[in-house]
Protein backbone atom coordinates (compact mmCIF):
# COMPACT_ATOMS: atom_id res chain seq x y z
CA UNK A 1 0.00 0.00 0.00
CA UNK A 2 1.52 3.35 -0.98
CA UNK A 3 2.36 5.90 1.72
CA UNK A 4 0.86 8.80 -0.21
CA UNK A 5 0.60 12.01 1.78
CA UNK A 6 -2.40 13.46 -0.01
CA UNK A 7 -5.27 15.46 1.46
CA UNK A 8 -8.10 15.20 -1.01
CA UNK A 9 -6.70 16.82 -4.17
CA UNK A 10 -3.74 18.19 -2.19
CA UNK A 11 -0.52 16.27 -2.66
CA UNK A 12 2.50 16.54 -0.43
CA UNK A 13 5.21 15.64 -2.92
CA UNK A 14 7.80 17.59 -0.96
CA UNK A 15 7.33 15.39 2.09
CA UNK A 16 7.32 12.26 -0.06
CA UNK A 17 10.53 13.41 -1.78
CA UNK A 18 12.19 14.07 1.58
CA UNK A 19 11.29 10.56 2.65
CA UNK A 20 12.68 9.35 -0.67
CA UNK A 21 16.01 11.05 0.07
CA UNK A 22 16.19 9.14 3.36
CA UNK A 23 15.40 5.87 1.56
CA UNK A 24 18.11 6.33 -1.09
CA UNK A 25 20.69 7.40 1.48
CA UNK A 26 19.82 4.38 3.63
CA UNK A 27 20.14 2.02 0.67
CA UNK A 28 23.58 3.39 -0.21
CA UNK A 29 24.67 3.04 3.42
CA UNK A 30 23.47 -0.57 3.54
CA UNK A 31 25.16 -1.33 0.21
CA UNK A 32 28.53 -0.34 1.67
CA UNK A 33 27.69 -2.21 4.89
CA UNK A 34 27.06 -5.35 2.82
CA UNK A 35 30.29 -4.85 0.87
CA UNK A 36 32.08 -4.70 4.22
CA UNK A 37 30.30 -7.78 5.55
CA UNK A 38 31.35 -9.86 2.54
CA UNK A 39 34.94 -8.59 2.62
CA UNK A 40 35.00 -6.31 -0.44
CA UNK A 41 35.93 -3.33 1.74
CA UNK A 42 37.17 -3.03 5.34
CA UNK A 43 35.45 -0.33 7.37
CA UNK A 44 34.48 0.11 11.03
CA UNK A 45 30.75 0.77 10.80
CA UNK A 46 30.36 0.78 14.58
CA UNK A 47 33.21 3.14 15.48
CA UNK A 48 34.25 5.26 12.49
CA UNK A 49 32.53 8.70 12.62
CA UNK A 50 32.23 8.62 8.82
CA UNK A 51 29.66 5.84 9.18
CA UNK A 52 28.21 6.46 12.64
CA UNK A 53 27.41 10.09 11.79
CA UNK A 54 25.71 9.03 8.57
CA UNK A 55 23.66 6.46 10.41
CA UNK A 56 22.52 9.09 12.93
CA UNK A 57 21.61 11.50 10.13
CA UNK A 58 19.66 8.86 8.18
CA UNK A 59 17.64 7.74 11.21
CA UNK A 60 17.02 11.36 12.20
CA UNK A 61 15.66 12.16 8.75
CA UNK A 62 13.45 9.07 8.76
CA UNK A 63 12.03 9.74 12.22
CA UNK A 64 11.54 13.46 11.54
CA UNK A 65 9.54 12.50 8.44
CA UNK A 66 7.40 10.22 10.62
CA UNK A 67 6.48 13.23 12.73
CA UNK A 68 5.80 15.37 9.68
CA UNK A 69 3.66 12.61 8.20
CA UNK A 70 1.58 12.33 11.36
CA UNK A 71 0.90 16.08 11.31
CA UNK A 72 -0.32 15.73 7.72
CA UNK A 73 -2.37 12.64 8.53
CA UNK A 74 -4.14 14.35 11.42
CA UNK A 75 -4.82 17.37 9.24
CA UNK A 76 -6.46 15.05 6.71
CA UNK A 77 -8.60 13.49 9.43
CA UNK A 78 -10.22 16.74 10.57
CA UNK A 79 -13.79 15.98 11.62
CA UNK A 80 -13.09 12.26 11.84
CA UNK A 81 -11.63 9.97 14.47
CA UNK A 82 -7.87 10.29 14.83
CA UNK A 83 -7.76 6.60 15.75
CA UNK A 84 -9.58 5.35 12.66
CA UNK A 85 -9.11 2.19 10.69
CA UNK A 86 -6.46 3.57 8.34
CA UNK A 87 -4.15 4.40 11.24
CA UNK A 88 -4.45 0.92 12.74
CA UNK A 89 -4.02 -0.73 9.36
CA UNK A 90 -0.78 1.18 8.76
CA UNK A 91 0.39 0.53 12.33
CA UNK A 92 -0.24 -3.20 11.91
CA UNK A 93 1.78 -3.23 8.69
CA UNK A 94 4.75 -1.51 10.34
CA UNK A 95 4.57 -3.76 13.41
CA UNK A 96 4.41 -6.90 11.27
CA UNK A 97 7.39 -5.74 9.23
CA UNK A 98 9.32 -5.01 12.45
CA UNK A 99 8.75 -8.59 13.59
CA UNK A 100 9.91 -9.89 10.21
CA UNK A 101 13.07 -7.78 10.49
CA UNK A 102 13.77 -9.33 13.91
CA UNK A 103 13.26 -12.82 12.53
CA UNK A 104 15.39 -12.23 9.43
CA UNK A 105 18.21 -10.60 11.36
CA UNK A 106 18.22 -13.46 13.87
CA UNK A 107 18.83 -15.90 11.01
CA UNK A 108 21.75 -13.84 9.68
CA UNK A 109 23.13 -12.36 12.93
CA UNK A 110 21.98 -14.64 15.80
CA UNK A 111 24.26 -12.92 18.32
CA UNK A 112 23.34 -9.36 17.35
CA UNK A 113 19.86 -9.65 15.88
CA UNK A 114 17.58 -6.62 15.80
CA UNK A 115 15.22 -6.64 18.76
CA UNK A 116 14.31 -2.94 18.59
CA UNK A 117 15.34 -1.23 15.38
CA UNK A 118 13.90 1.64 13.40
CA UNK A 119 10.59 -0.04 12.52
CA UNK A 120 10.05 -1.16 16.13
CA UNK A 121 10.76 2.39 17.25
CA UNK A 122 8.42 3.91 14.69
CA UNK A 123 5.59 1.55 15.72
CA UNK A 124 5.78 2.77 19.32
CA UNK A 125 6.36 6.40 18.32
CA UNK A 126 3.25 6.45 16.15
CA UNK A 127 1.10 5.67 19.18
CA UNK A 128 2.79 8.34 21.28
CA UNK A 129 2.61 10.91 18.48
CA UNK A 130 -1.15 10.41 18.30
CA UNK A 131 -1.48 10.83 22.06
CA UNK A 132 0.69 13.95 22.25
CA UNK A 133 -0.51 15.70 19.08
CA UNK A 134 -2.98 17.95 20.95
CA UNK A 135 -0.05 19.45 22.91
CA UNK A 136 0.60 21.81 19.98
CA UNK A 137 3.54 24.12 20.62
CA UNK A 138 4.40 22.19 23.79
CA UNK A 139 5.62 19.43 21.49
CA UNK A 140 8.87 21.37 21.10
CA UNK A 141 9.53 21.25 24.84
CA UNK A 142 8.40 17.63 25.23
CA UNK A 143 10.65 16.69 22.32
CA UNK A 144 13.60 18.49 23.90
CA UNK A 145 13.07 16.61 27.17
CA UNK A 146 12.94 13.31 25.26
CA UNK A 147 16.23 14.17 23.53
CA UNK A 148 17.97 15.10 26.77
CA UNK A 149 16.59 12.38 29.04
CA UNK A 150 19.18 9.69 28.09
CA UNK A 151 21.94 12.16 29.01
CA UNK A 152 20.45 12.74 32.45
CA UNK A 153 19.22 9.26 33.35
CA UNK A 154 20.94 5.93 32.76
CA UNK A 155 20.61 2.80 34.83
CA UNK A 156 21.86 -0.72 34.32
CA UNK A 157 18.35 -2.08 34.92
CA UNK A 158 17.56 -0.76 31.43
CA UNK A 159 20.42 -2.75 29.84
CA UNK A 160 18.37 -5.94 29.46
CA UNK A 161 17.21 -6.73 25.93
CA UNK A 162 13.64 -6.81 27.29
CA UNK A 163 13.70 -3.17 28.41
CA UNK A 164 16.59 -1.49 26.54
CA UNK A 165 14.05 -0.23 23.98
CA UNK A 166 13.33 2.63 26.41
CA UNK A 167 16.82 4.00 25.77
CA UNK A 168 18.07 4.77 29.30
CA UNK A 169 20.90 2.22 28.99
CA UNK A 170 24.39 2.48 30.42
CA UNK A 171 25.90 1.10 27.20
CA UNK A 172 24.67 0.43 23.68
CA UNK A 173 23.52 -3.18 23.24
CA UNK A 174 25.14 -5.51 20.72
CA UNK A 175 22.70 -5.38 17.83
CA UNK A 176 22.68 -4.59 14.12
CA UNK A 177 20.15 -1.78 14.56
CA UNK A 178 19.08 0.07 17.70
CA UNK A 179 16.56 2.93 17.65
CA UNK A 180 15.28 3.23 21.24
CA UNK A 181 12.32 5.36 22.22
CA UNK A 182 14.61 7.87 23.90
CA UNK A 183 16.06 10.02 22.46
CA UNK A 184 14.49 9.34 19.04
CA UNK A 185 10.96 10.17 20.16
CA UNK A 186 12.21 13.72 20.54
CA UNK A 187 13.07 13.89 16.84
CA UNK A 188 9.62 12.56 15.92
CA UNK A 189 7.92 15.07 18.22
CA UNK A 190 9.86 17.91 16.64
CA UNK A 191 8.83 16.62 13.22
CA UNK A 192 5.19 16.66 14.29
CA UNK A 193 5.56 20.13 15.82
CA UNK A 194 7.20 21.42 12.64
CA UNK A 195 4.47 19.86 10.51
CA UNK A 196 1.68 21.36 12.61
CA UNK A 197 3.31 24.79 12.44
CA UNK A 198 3.83 24.58 8.68
CA UNK A 199 0.27 23.42 7.98
CA UNK A 200 -1.09 26.26 10.10
CA UNK A 201 1.20 29.11 9.03
CA UNK A 202 3.21 28.14 5.91
CA UNK A 203 1.22 25.39 4.25
CA UNK A 204 2.96 25.78 0.92
CA UNK A 205 6.23 24.67 2.52
CA UNK A 206 4.73 21.18 2.45
CA UNK A 207 2.01 21.32 -0.18
CA UNK A 208 3.59 23.39 -2.96
CA UNK A 209 4.55 21.41 -6.09
CA UNK A 210 8.16 20.48 -6.62
CA UNK A 211 10.00 23.16 -8.53
CA UNK A 212 10.47 22.44 -12.26
CA UNK A 213 14.24 22.49 -11.83
CA UNK A 214 14.06 19.70 -9.25
CA UNK A 215 11.31 17.66 -10.89
CA UNK A 216 13.58 15.26 -12.82
CA UNK A 217 15.05 14.12 -9.50
CA UNK A 218 12.26 15.11 -7.13
CA UNK A 219 9.44 13.20 -8.78
CA UNK A 220 11.20 9.81 -8.71
CA UNK A 221 12.15 10.48 -5.09
CA UNK A 222 8.54 11.37 -4.23
CA UNK A 223 7.29 8.19 -5.90
CA UNK A 224 9.85 6.16 -3.97
CA UNK A 225 8.92 7.94 -0.73
CA UNK A 226 5.29 6.89 -1.11
CA UNK A 227 6.41 3.24 -1.07
CA UNK A 228 9.06 3.59 1.64
CA UNK A 229 7.95 0.65 3.80
CA UNK A 230 7.94 -1.78 0.87
CA UNK A 231 11.32 -0.47 -0.27
CA UNK A 232 12.72 -0.78 3.25
CA UNK A 233 11.66 -4.41 3.50
CA UNK A 234 12.93 -5.42 0.06
CA UNK A 235 16.15 -3.49 -0.43
CA UNK A 236 18.40 -5.41 1.95
CA UNK A 237 17.47 -8.92 0.76
CA UNK A 238 18.11 -7.72 -2.80
CA UNK A 239 21.41 -6.02 -1.94
CA UNK A 240 22.63 -8.94 0.17
CA UNK A 241 21.72 -11.34 -2.63
CA UNK A 242 23.63 -9.29 -5.20
CA UNK A 243 26.71 -8.78 -3.06
CA UNK A 244 26.71 -12.42 -1.89
CA UNK A 245 26.37 -13.55 -5.50
CA UNK A 246 29.29 -11.38 -6.53
CA UNK A 247 31.37 -12.77 -3.65
CA UNK A 248 30.56 -16.32 -4.75
CA UNK A 249 31.43 -15.61 -8.41
CA UNK A 250 34.70 -13.92 -7.53
CA UNK A 251 35.91 -16.41 -4.94
CA UNK A 252 39.16 -18.16 -5.81
CA UNK A 253 38.78 -21.48 -7.56
CA UNK A 254 39.47 -24.55 -5.52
Amino acid sequence: MPESTAIGAERFDRLDALRGVAIVWMALFHFFFDLNHFGFIHQDFHGDPLWTAQRTAIVSLFVFCVGLGQAVARDRERGRSHWGGHFWQRWAQITTCALLVSAGSWLMFPRSYISFGVLHGIAVMLLLLRLTAPAGRWLWLIGLLALLMPMWVQHESFDSRWINWVGLVTHKPTTEDYVPLLPWLGVALWGQAAGQWALRHRRLLLSAPLSPALSPVGRPLASLGRWSLAFYMLHQPVLIGLVAGAAWLLRPAG
